[in-house]
Formats: structure tokens, C-alpha cells, sequence
């Protein structure tokens, strides 16, 4: 799975899984696109300079943000091959009858929001190259219902079918879209969350990874739609 001269945005690149991303892709060649909403986070992440590598701050729940972030990458990269909607957040809730306004926009914003500002910002460039890759992160709670995870379940299955009606449209169009499920992702805060859980039956986020690395290949370019579970041992 080369990505020589292969040019991957990816966001929530600060984070466990945005950093095991970014690793994954450039042990495979590819230049990177690195946004995050905290510049000092990113800069942390990624110390030093890299002529394949640029990190961008942006506001990913703003589109117009997000549209100033992607064309810094264009003008220093020329193009976007792949991208890896990575950003999302997670919180546990009350029942679904006690859910506040509040608790349910964040979801969708983190969630489906940010995705959909980021597809919005780069799909016509991928359009007017001749195609490209899109890979989401979606969740295992995205697949049903789960008490007191009403609205982070939901806006998970938002980014499912967003992902499956994305690949509808631009599958004939040179774009490949698809998403990926994790069960429980191996970061420190889940393990400092749940301190008598046993992590070795978590998804490592570097597994994680090479699934999102095969969806962005050559190898996946057959696969339109998926939802692809990736539940580590458990």
C-alpha cells in the first residue's frame, strides 16, 4: 500500500487515532495534511519541520474554516487524494427523555458536523482532479440504540448513512467513501475511564489505522459504502 506523491488530509490529526493515522500514512509515502483545532496540540504531536508534512488549525464545526484550512493545503500540496474524517467526541448521557438540547448539537457537531464541513471543502477539488478517497469514522453504537448513549448513537449513525449516501453519489464520479466501526479504541483516557477493563481486548489505534490505510488504497478501490466493523478482540 504505497501513497508516494499521494497528498491525505486528515482531522482530529492531534488526537490517539489522528496520530496513529498520520504515522501510518507517512511510513507509506504519503504527505500530509494535518488539521486540528488546537494549533499547540498539533504542534506537540508533530514537533519539529517536515517538508511533507503541514499543520493547519481550523475550526472543523465552521465551514468556512474548514474551506481556508483545505485551500492552504491545495496551495501547498497542489491537490487532496484522501481524506480521513477522524474528528469526532464521545459523551455519556442522560435517558433519552432528559437529553438537553445542548448534549444533542454537540454530538452532531462533533460527530456528523465536522464531517460534513470537511466533505463539503474538499469533495469539489477531488471532483476536479478525477477522484479521490474519503474514509469516516463511525462507531459500533452507530449500529443501534444504547442506554444513556442516545445521542452519541445517533449522530454515529448519522456519519453511516452520510457515508453510504456519499458513496451512492460519487462512486460513478471517481470517489471512493466508506467508513470504519470501532468498538473501543485503546487511548489513555479509556483505560484511566475504566480503570477494571482489560484493554487487550480494545482496537489498538495503530489496527485501527491500517484498516483506514487499506480503504484509502488501490486495493479498496472496489469498496464503496462499507461500514466496516473493527472490534479488535472483544
Amino acid at each position: 500500500m504505497s501513497f508516494d506523491n499521494k497528498v491525505v488530509m486528515i482531522t482530529g490529526a492531534a488526537g490517539n487515532l489522528g496520530r496513529a493515522v498520520a504515522a501510518a500514512f507517512a511510513s507509506a509515502g504519503a504527505s500530509l495534511v494535518l488539521v486540528d483545532l488546537d494549533e499547540g496540540g498539533l504542534r506537540a504531536a508533530y514537533p519539529g519541520a517536515d517538508a511533507r508534512r503541514l499543520l493547519l488549525a481550523a475550526d472543523l464545526t465552521r465551514l468556512e474554516s474548514v474551506q481556508t484550512a483545505v485551500q492552504a493545503a491545495v496551495d501547498r500540496f497542489g491537490r487532496i487524494d484522501a481524506l480521513c474524517n477522524i474528528a469526532g467526541g464521545f459523551r455519556m448521557g442522560p435517558a433519552v427523555h432528559e437529553t438537553l438540547p445542548e448534549l444533542w448539537a454537540q454530538m452532531m457537531d462533533m460527530n456528523a458536523g465536522t464531517l460534513l464541513n470537511a466533505v463539503r471543502a474538499v469533495v469539489p477539488r477531488m471532483l476536479a482532479a478525477g477522484g479521490g478517497c474519503i474514509v469516516n469514522v463511525g462507531a459500533g453504537a452507530g449500529q443501534g440504540g444504547r442506554a444513556h448513549m442516545g445521542a452519541y448513537s445517533a449522530a454515529k449513525s448519522a456519519v453511516i448513512r452520510l457515508t453510504e449516501a456519499m458513496a451512492g453519489e460519487l462512486r460513478e464520479r471517481g470517489i471512493n467513501v466508506n467508513c470504519v466501526l470501532p468498538s473501543i479504541i485503546d487511548t489513555p483516557q479509556n483505560r484511566a475511564d475504566m480503570p477494571q477493563a482489560d484493554p487487550r481486548r480494545w482496537v489498538a489505534p495503530q489496527d485501527l489505522a491500517q484498516v483506514i490505510l487499506f480503504l484509502c488504497s488501490d486495493g479498496a478501490r472496489a469498496v464503496h459504502g462499507a461500514a466496516v466493523p473493527v472490534v479488535g478482540l472483544s
